[in-house]
């Protein structure tokens, strides 16, 4: 189970193939989700996958799956209510990008992920 305290987290092991997954779309141009099926991770309306795609844009680099080292950034933490996760991406030309995937977990690790944006914090 995740720690429901108020100190920063890594990322488990066991939700990491989710966000692979997540961010293998994106990096398909599907920011919407509509064209891949993911368990567990909410559909992304259109106004959000539009500001998505233009901070991607913005960033000046394209994205690509996630690289092994994100998970030594990338960062979860308990929000009263939900995990929230900060997942540093990929582009081909860093490993490590500024440029993060802001989502939120509600319920237990197997619970439903909702995308709130992607942006350099």
């Amino acid at each position: 189970m995740l720690a429901q305290d108020d100190k920063e987290h890594p990322v488990p092991e066991q939700l990491r193939p989710r966000f692979r997954e997540l961010v293998a779309a994106f990096v398909a141009g599907d920011y919407r989700l509509s064209r891949h099926e993911l368990d567990g991770i909410a559909p992304i309306d259109e106004d959000t996958a539009q500001f998505i795609a233009a901070q991607i844009t913005a960033y000046g680099a394209t994205l690509a799956p996630l690289n092994d080292e994100v998970w030594q950034r990338s960062i979860c933490l308990w929000m009263d209510g939900y995990w929230k996760f900060l997942i540093d991406l990929s582009t081909t030309q860093e490993p490590v990008s500024d440029l993060a995937l802001h989502a939120k977990l509600f319920g237990d690790p197997c619970g439903r992920i909702e995308v709130s944006s992607v942006h350099v914090p």
